[in-house]
């Protein structure tokens, strides 16, 4: 069956489910409806997988023999395989999406990668190596993982002109990894900058004529690199793919299919239970002028972390971004300043007593809002309970930078851009998630210590450049679909107002700013302490998803039908579908 075709069967089912047309919730029909009602209705809450012809427990124990195989592979070339190999390995097992079952071994493999690569540059060893897809899968892998690693690497394939090499046009798979190399580059280096220009050029000039998987390989880069890819999206891709790949293996991609298939059901179950949780929050609150995506968000969350081991951090951090949500479209698309400044108060004041101060349609609500974190603070042990402060004072800041728009809003203020920047990089809240991606993670990789939480919290360049990226993101989304009445100024109208420049020159700058916001983060995971490093990579994932998000210039949340066909494929096709 056809990605098209599952497509067809889901709007089929949610007909069904919803009695032959769009539901809006009983909330709804309270006011006006601000957003359009959720594009799913109530399908994931009764959707019934399809019975699978093996069951749990023999996918289980297959899965568990072939990692065995798979680890005794990783061993091998450990001790006598090149750099080469180790590399298109690693980048296998993280494409295929296995990576987390052989953690350790990938991070001797590039220890003893870096190590060689370093011998090579300080003259002790021998690099001979002149595969433009080799040096540009080693550069890119090793930066992804925390290593320091020169941007001269590229020298070798310069020529006396100081260009690119005009052979290396022809090499499609090195353009490619060099397209997706470079783009881990850091601020400063303006080498990868050409290096970009000069991939991009040459695979936009040849992406006609190349046949699968490099035709659909290229054009997915284009749209997003894939150092900016969330994983589990390139996994589901990339499955169908291996196959056609010069060093397929059998038994990796084995793997990667029992694999995908047990997330892909334990996702189908939280999802079901996360659906009914907000289906009673979202009906009770009566809120019908927020935006009902549970299932955007939770798609949202499974980028950050897909697999199994994360399933209560996933419940969690879903929670918390419906509940932030909620707080969000209150703020910004119906209450009056008024009552902006009395639900800020009861927010930070935390305590049920504080319903009092609250207008009537704001009590179910608030009193909701506190049972739930109470309920969450129970889903941890006792020896991280402490987390869950980071979340309630994260949720508080917020409520905080949500009212000063709120008031430049009544105002009708015009902030300057920098002013602007100071605030909406805060109130983009991702920030304040930054502790919540952390929340319900079990510390067994290291990255939810009591460092990372103060870490996090603390707001560091990363995390601020995650803002910044989200809010220009967000903003250039906002410029291009159209305001709403109580909308402040975005960046890209300050940037207009204050430079005196045309809508179109103010996207493209702002859009340089995201652009540099990525390379502050790709700096920030290189020179940071190595001991946060797995925490500050949840965050990087939580930031790559903005990229799907707001691809193109959609928002992808706000509006949940420009993203409904990939949600379909991401919860219900079978790779071979995609």
């Amino acid at each position: 069956m056809s990605g098209s075709k599952v497509i067809s069967v889901l709007n089929t089912e949610m007909l069904a489910v919803n009695g032959g047309t769009p539901q809006l919730t009983a909330s709804a029909t309270a006011t006006a409806q601000t957003f359009a009602p959720s594009v799913w209705g109530d399908f994931f809450a009764t959707y019934a997988p399809p019975n699978s012809k093996r069951s749990e427990k023999w996918t289980r124990e297959r899965a568990e023999e072939l990692k065995v195989q798979v680890r005794s592979k990783l061993l091998k070339a450990k001790s006598s395989s090149s750099a080469a190999d180790m590399v298109m390995l690693v980048d296998t097992l993280e494409r295929l999406g296995i990576d987390n079952h052989f953690r350790h071994e990938i991070a001797a493999m590039l220890h003893r990668v870096h190590r060689e690569q370093q011998e090579c540059t300080a003259g002790s060893g021998d690099d001979d190596d002149d595969d433009l897809h080799i040096t540009s899968l080693q550069f890119h892998l090793l930066r992804k993982h925390g290593f320091r690693v020169s941007a001269a690497v590229f020298d070798k394939f310069i020529d006396s002109k100081g260009s690119f090499r005009a052979s290396l046009s022809s090499d499609t798979r090195g353009l490619l990894s060099l397209y997706n190399a470079a783009h881990m580059a850091m601020p400063g280096e303006e080498a990868l900058d050409d290096a970009i220009a000069f991939a991009r050029h040459h695979l936009r000039s040849i992406q006609g004529k190349l046949r699968s998987p490099m035709a659909e390989q290229v054009s997915r880069a284009l749209d997003i690199p894939l150092p900016r890819t969330p994983r589990r999206l390139e996994t589901m891709r990339y499955i169908a793919e291996y196959e056609h790949e010069p060093a397929f293996d059998g038994v990796a991609l084995e793997l990667a299919k029992l694999d995908f298939e047990l997330v892909r059901s334990l996702h189908l179950r939280e999802l079901k239970a996360l659906t009914l949780w907000w289906k009673d929050m979202f009906n009770s609150v009566k809120l019908s002028y927020a935006r009902d995506r549970i299932v955007e968000t939770y798609f949202w969350t499974c980028g950050i972390y897909h697999e199994e081991e994360y399933s209560r951090a996933r419940i969690i951090f879903t929670k918390v971004f419906g509940l932030m949500s909620l707080m969000n479209d209150t703020y910004d698309a119906h209450a009056t300043l008024e009552e902006c400044h009395k639900l800020n108060k009861a927010i930070q004041r935390w305590d049920k007593s504080a319903v009092s101060i609250l207008p009537e349609y704001l009590h179910v609500f608030y009193i909701k809002l506190l049972n739930n974190f109470h309920e969450l603070e129970d889903c941890l042990e006792p020896t991280e309970k402490y987390r869950i402060s980071y979340a309630k004072t994260g949720y508080k800041h917020l409520s905080e930078y949500y009212l000063r728009e709120a008031q430049w809003s009544s105002d009708r203020y015009m902030p300057s851009f920098a002013e602007h920047l100071d605030v909406s990089a805060m109130s983009s809240g991702f920030p304040q998630l930054a502790p919540v991606v952390l929340l319900g993670v079990r510390d067994g990789d290291g990255a939810a210590t009591a460092e990372a939480f103060g870490w996090a919290a603390a707001v560091p360049a990363l995390v601020h450049a995650s803002g910044e990226l989200a809010r220009f993101l967000n903003d250039t989304a906002s410029y291009k679909i159209g305001k709403r009445d109580k909308d402040i100024p975005s960046t890209v109208e300050c940037h207009m107002a204050e430079r005196g420049v045309e809508g179109e020159e103010a996207v493209a700058a702002v859009a340089a700013m995201a652009e540099r916001a990525w390379r502050t983060i790709n700096r920030e995971c290189v020179e940071m302490d190595r001991a946060l490093l797995p925490a500050a990579q949840l965050v990087v994932n939580l930031t790559r998803m903005l990229e799907v998000i707001y691809l193109g210039g959609r928002d992808g949340y706000t509006a949940g039908a420009d993203i409904k066909d990939l949600v379909t494929n991401f919860f219900l096709a079978t790779p071979s579908q995609f």
